[in-house]
């Protein structure tokens, strides 16, 4: 039996086309992308939100499986590829694209999804379990597996990943997305 290959959607590609032409190599891989999807789509009346917007790849899978009931914020400190993300949005007022600190999106919190790619992750990692609603999903990658406990980055524990791992609050795993990354997922206990 031949295996179809997978569709990727158009905005997804939209958002490759400006990383291309703007050089920018930080886009969110389709592995991600497709978990970032199946985030979304389990929350169709929710408050989607991104940290780190990029040229929207990651904002593109995240809308793949927005809701129509569900409404999706996203930031990005450079001001261009803010203006170019929010160009590949232009069409549906479900999605805000702001431009600045990661911090903007306090206003617009509790999400009942958030992939913070971006800024909070590693500066205030508190604060960023603090914009989850209950039962609210986060979303971290860019991890590279462990195969110990605690995770190891090198030859160093990595503090940062059992923060979200162990945190009082979360119910967390950690998904191999890829043979040499993973993200960790998890929900805010109610």
């Amino acid at each position: 039996m031949l295996m179809a290959e997978r569709a990727v959607p158009s905005r997804v590609v939209a958002a490759e086309r400006v990383a291309t032409e703007l050089g920018f190599t930080w886009s969110c891989i389709p592995e991600v992308g497709r978990l970032l999807k199946l985030t979304a789509a389990s929350k169709p009346h929710g408050v989607v939100a991104e940290s780190g917007t990029g040229t929207g790849v990651g904002t593109a899978w995240l809308h793949s499986g927005l809701g129509a009931g569900a409404r999706l914020v996203t930031v990005e400190r450079d001001e261009e590829l803010a203006r170019r993300a929010a160009g590949v949005f232009a069409d549906d007022d479900r999605v805000t694209v702001l431009t600045g600190d990661w911090r903007l999106l306090e206003r617009h919190a509790p999400f009942d999804v958030f992939f913070c790619d971006g800024g909070g992750k590693r500066e205030d990692p508190e604060r960023v379990v603090g914009l989850l609603a209950p039962g609210g999903l986060l979303v971290l990658d860019d991890f590279t597996p462990s195969p110990h406990w605690p995770p190891r980055h090198g030859d160093e524990v990595d503090e940062l990943r059992l923060f979200y791992l162990t945190h009082p609050a979360l119910d967390a795993t950690e998904v191999l997305t890829t043979p040499s990354t993973s993200a960790v997922v998890a929900a805010r206990r109610p």
